[in-house]
């Protein structure tokens, strides 16, 4: 059995740029890391190319004999990780190649330049157990396959068809089907969200955490919505928002 001793090894070198999106571009993969989002990856039976693991793994039932498999120790699995303390185990995956939906009826949830990965990671996963049809990642949000924004989806990304590109072209479609479009905001000309019947197909546009929607795509809308707030807190966290949001208008 080969153990793969140093980080300078050139297959982890090459491996450790993939926390850069360019560098995950010209590499046309990714690194998934930790047991669950790997065991996720095989349960969704996602296309894995390599498996690397520290030899603690080495009795695991549940990894695939036909990836291939690399064994390496714990110090280049620290050095390989994004966490503080690694688990030991990491699998790569392609980029998958992007292909528009054929159907844009359903629910959708679209993010307007959402920053921090782990609202993106909630409002994933919220959408996977609302059972949506798909999220939009708009231009200004954070990378789809940066290391935090994986973590935080929890593997929900292989359940759900999740896209990145620019919300105009998909509020046009949008259009084009019929599908009514709903913005958030707080605005004295924006609707209390109860005020709205539940129904089976909408998108929903979820804005910046700091600066809301972008004005052009707020004006693009057939109603933007707000949810009352009793107390004295001044807004909503957006990933708690698009939960409540989804949950009262989906049908």
């Amino acid at each position: 059995m080969t153990v793969i001793t140093s980080p300078k090894n050139e297959l982890i070198k090459s491996l450790r740029k993939l926390t850069r999106k360019k560098n995950r571009e010209e590499q046309q993969r990714y690194l998934l890391e930790g047991v669950h989002l790997v065991r996720e990856a095989v349960n969704a039976q996602q296309p894995l190319t390599m498996i690397l693991a520290t030899t603690d793994f080495q009795q695991e039932s549940w990894l695939p004999s036909q990836v291939p498999t690399y064994w390496v120790t714990p110090a280049v699995a620290q050095a390989l990780g994004a966490t503080v303390t690694t688990q030991g185990i990491f699998a790569v995956l392609p980029l998958p190649q992007e292909q528009l939906p054929q159907t844009y009826t359903g629910t959708w949830l679209l993010l307007d330049g959402v920053q921090d990965p782990g609202n993106i990671g909630t409002m994933a996963r919220t959408a996977d157990a609302a059972g949506l049809a798909g999220v939009v990642l708009g231009q200004g949000s954070a990378d789809l396959y940066s290391d935090k924004v994986l973590r935080a989806m929890q593997g929900s990304h292989f359940h759900i068809p999740i896209y990145q590109g620019d919300l105009a072209d998909w509020l046009a479609a949008f259009k084009a089907a019929q599908v009514p479009i709903f913005g958030s905001e707080l605005n004295p000309a924006a609707v209390d969200f109860h005020q709205v019947p539940a129904q089976q197909n909408f998108a929903l546009i979820m804005g910046n955490e700091g600066n809301g929607m972008q004005i052009d795509l707020l004006a693009q809308t057939d109603q933007n919505l707000y949810i009352p707030i009793q107390g004295r807190a001044e807004s909503l966290n957006v990933a708690i928002a698009a939960g409540i949001l989804l949950f009262q208008l989906k049908n």
